[in-house]
């Protein structure tokens, strides 16, 4: 026998041990790996309802938000407007869609205050709704004809005319209604009167003709306005925001405790699958978060926030507080 058959031979007998070792021992169970979040969801094409028209800010928001997240789901996401009721009709059909391939891209009202507003509200904010995220805030700007004095000026100017003054809002229990008789609670028991319009350009051609007095309205809104010379800003109905940095806050004109935001969020319907979540939750912060995204959103007067599922509900739990106290308390109601 040659030296290399010999050690082929050695080799192969030093190996038999080990291979019945290796037959003989049980083997460990392996773990397998968790299913990926995708879960082959979507598998078609995924709607965005808005409850509003073409061209409005919460439809901006979501037609923003669609072009990415459909690269990233790997399938269309479309937008579908079904304007109407202050966004509820939208809301409705979100909250009663039977598959995981229908959204809606929501406001405040829809999730907060709808239900206290309406007796016949078709949905349950707390309960028909799967949260996913927080999209996009922004503050409000409390305008006034520009002869009207500024800061603490303003406030004691509104006090002193008690019901004399109106305000003006884009209907009964909008945020600029709900914020307006809350703002009156906290800058002294203003007695101003609330007269409602179908919309902002309304609001703003009722403010350019003395017919109302002061308004709440959304800085892209405003702020032409304002830069023109035609109305005056008396503060933010939050803290100092980059969509409006020229304009101070109200909690600088001594008005404490204050605020408030309109925002947009993304829900599905109660019975959405928990991949679908998962799937959503995990894209949909990354995609508002993205520069492209985020410059986008504020060119459109918003500020990109994009929350986890737990965030937006906290925030629907907090608001949902706050606007049922001035509900309560003034007596509102829509229906």
């Amino acid at each position: 026998m040659n030296i290399f058959r010999l050690a082929t031979v050695l080799i192969a007998a030093l190996a038999l041990p080990v291979m019945a070792t290796a037959q003989t021992t049980p083997k460990k169970p392996v773990a397998k790996e968790a299913a990926p979040v995708t879960a082959n969801w979507p598998t078609r094409t995924v709607k965005l309802l808005v409850g509003f028209p073409g061209g409005s800010t919460p439809d901006m928001a979501a037609r923003t938000l669609a072009e990415p997240l459909s690269r990233a789901l790997g399938q269309p996401v479309i937008v579908e407007n079904r304007p109407g009721a202050s966004g509820n009709i939208a809301a409705d059909l979100v909250s009663k869609a039977t598959d995981d391939h229908t959204l809606g891209v929501v406001i405040n009202g829809n999730l907060t205050s709808a239900k206290m507003l309406y007796s016949r509200l078709p949905y349950d904010p707390a309960k028909d709704f799967t949260p996913i995220s927080l999209l996009t805030t922004a503050p409000l700007v409390l305008v006034a004809p520009v002869n009207q004095p500024s800061g603490n000026d303003f406030f004691l100017a509104a006090r002193n005319a008690g019901d004399k003054w109106n305000y003006g809002s884009v209907g009964n229990g909008s945020v600029g209604h709900l914020g307006m008789e809350l703002l009156k609670t906290k800058a002294g028991n203003l007695a101003a009167v609330h007269v409602p319009y179908q919309g902002n350009p309304q609001v703003i051609t009722a403010l350019l003709g003395g017919q109302i007095q002061m308004a709440l309205v959304p800085p892209g809104i405003a702020l032409p306005q304002i830069k023109a010379g035609k109305l005056k800003a008396i503060g933010l109905t939050s803290g100092r925001s980059a969509l409006a940095s020229e304009i101070p806050s109200l909690s600088e004109a001594d008005v404490r405790n204050l605020n408030l935001e309109v925002w947009t969020a993304l829900v599905g319907p109660a019975r959405l699958s928990k991949a679908a979540q998962a799937r959503l939750a995990q894209e949909v912060p990354r995609i508002i978060r993205d520069n492209e995204t985020r410059q986008k959103l504020f060119n459109q007067g918003w500020q990109a926030v994009g929350t986890s599922p737990e965030g937006l509900s906290s925030r629907i739990r907090s608001e949902t507080a706050i606007m049922g106290g001035i509900i309560t308390m003034r007596g509102i109601k829509i229906d």
